[in-house]
């Protein structure tokens, strides 16, 4: 016998009550989420794949950093090694990643995908399941679309570049025979970024051409932008997303923005200080935009990224070589929100922190921006990327919990480039289901199945929809 299973009914919940609730209140319920990384082509196109170490090893940066640790050849990790290789290797290292949350959605994804939940991955089993999942990838169903509709997604919002034709989006717009919702989300982080000056300038020469705007001067770029915004919105799209070192709110007027636009466009290299001006001028205009577009803007801050310069020199971004960054943000985030709300121009708003450190500062610096009618307005998100793991999530819910309101919580998201991640709500609501239904068990909260199980669909699933306007 390999191994006792892992993935059983009650894996993770800890108590009856939250047996009760997540199988009444959270296991059926559709999934939104809203912000992944998804390509909408590999979608559009309905991809397949051939073998389970595409769908695993293929750009996942989770399991190279866990690889690299235990001191694997690189060429099994993003290397040119046989795809079988590399899944032996990682199947032989599973045994050696207890108690990282890629145990756990491993060992999840291949009983929710492969019908795998009979054994564990290690050395032994690794060619057993290679032969189980590449009989299941080989059927009909298992493709893109299909596993997005076995796994109960209701809407996906991928992530786009302002210069993005949008394309893929209006195939699947005008694919009748495939009811998900896929929506682009507005993303324009290199808009705002002016230290590497000509990657800057190519990107506006891109802007330039998706607008159909000569962008001679600063009033020609915001008319270009603000131009494809309003062609996102056509598109459907709800949300924006601002992948910041940390928050940026000095004081520029339009005319000093102008300036260093000009300086900027013209080859001359701002300063470190125009920098910043410029940012924390164009965060608060694409804040105004987003507003006046009813949309909901997310901004992700606090991630160090590409430390390794000779790994990132040799396999590029997002390869495993980012991490936590500590940026002191509360007086900026103050002021940042402060200002939009004074011309009533702040939109519906979640923040993420990569470092756990700020989730209490974060969660009282949003009360004092709550307004109505929106519930939740200003939220707290979900565990993001080092933090989407059990204590991670925990500490989460935690702090919404303590210094603001769970029960208006908008909830999980993938933030995934793979198809098998849906397996990451699942994650989240039996950790929710736990912490509720201990406290239940414990006299903390009613025995009320009805209103503490309003509160676990809400969070799954009712707050999203509303809160978003799907």
């Amino acid at each position: 016998m390999p191994g006792k299973p892992l993935i059983t009914e009650d894996f993770l919940l800890d108590n009856k009550s939250a047996e009760v609730l997540y199988r009444d209140y959270a296991k059926d319920m559709p999934i939104i989420d809203y912000h992944c990384h998804i390509q909408p082509r590999e979608i559009a196109e309905d991809r397949r794949w051939d073998n389970i170490a595409q769908l695993w090893l293929g750009g996942d940066h989770y399991k190279w950093r866990l690889m690299r640790a235990l001191g694997i050849d690189e060429k099994f990790i993003t290397g040119d090694a046989p795809e079988k290789e590399k899944f032996r290797t990682f199947a032989g290292a599973m045994p050696k990643m207890m108690r990282n949350p890629i145990y756990h959605w491993s060992h999840l994804e291949l009983a929710r995908y492969f019908g795998i939940d009979d054994l564990l991955l290690s050395q032994a089993t690794a060619d057993e399941v290679w032969e189980r999942t590449s009989e299941r990838t080989a059927e009909e169903d298992f493709s893109a679309k299909g596993l997005m509709e076995m796994s109960g997604v209701d809407v996906a919002c991928t992530t786009d570049d302002p210069v993005d034709s949008l394309e893929w989006h209006a195939a699947l717009l005008n694919d009748s025979d495939f009811d998900i919702r896929v929506l682009p989300t507005w993303r324009p982080d290199k808009a705002l970024n002016l230290h590497d000056g000509k990657k800057w300038n190519d990107w506006v020469d891109k802007l330039e051409k998706a607008a159909d705007v000569s962008i001679g001067d600063f009033n020609a770029f915001m008319e270009a932008l603000q131009k494809r915004h309003n062609y996102f919105s056509s598109m459907g799209c709800r949300l924006s997303d601002y992948g910041i070192e940390t928050v940026y709110a000095d004081d520029c007027t339009e005319g000093e923005a102008a300036a260093i636009f000009a300086k900027a466009r013209g080859g001359r290299s701002p300063d470190a200080g125009e920098e910043l001006k410029f940012k924390s001028f164009m965060l608060a205009a694409c804040g105004e935009m987003d507003a006046s577009s009813d949309w909901t803007w997310q901004i992700h801050y606090n991630a160090l990224r590409n430390n390794n310069t000779r790994m990132f020199r040799q396999l590029g971004p997002d390869t495993g070589f980012d991490s936590m960054g500590d940026w002191p943000v509360a007086e900026a985030m103050s002021r940042l929100f402060d200002k939009l709300e004074q011309k009533d121009k702040l939109p519906r708003t979640i923040v993420y922190s990569l470092n756990p450190r700020d989730n209490e500062l974060l969660a009282s610096m949003l009360g004092n921006f709550q307004s109505g009618p929106i519930p939740g307005k200003m939220q707290l998100g979900s565990g993001w990327w080092f933090n989407d793991q059990i204590d991670g999530i925990k500490r989460q819910i935690e702090a919404v919990s303590q210094m603001g309101l769970l029960s208006t919580f908008v909830g999980m998201l993938t933030d995934s480039r793979s198809f098998l991640s849906y397996t990451r709500h699942e994650y989240f609501r039996r950790i929710l289901c736990s912490i509720l239904g201990e406290d239940m068990e414990l006299g903390r909260l009613p025995r009320d199945f009805g209103l503490v199980g309003g509160v676990v669909s809400g969070i799954c699933h009712t707050n999203a929809a509303q809160y978003f306007k799907f």
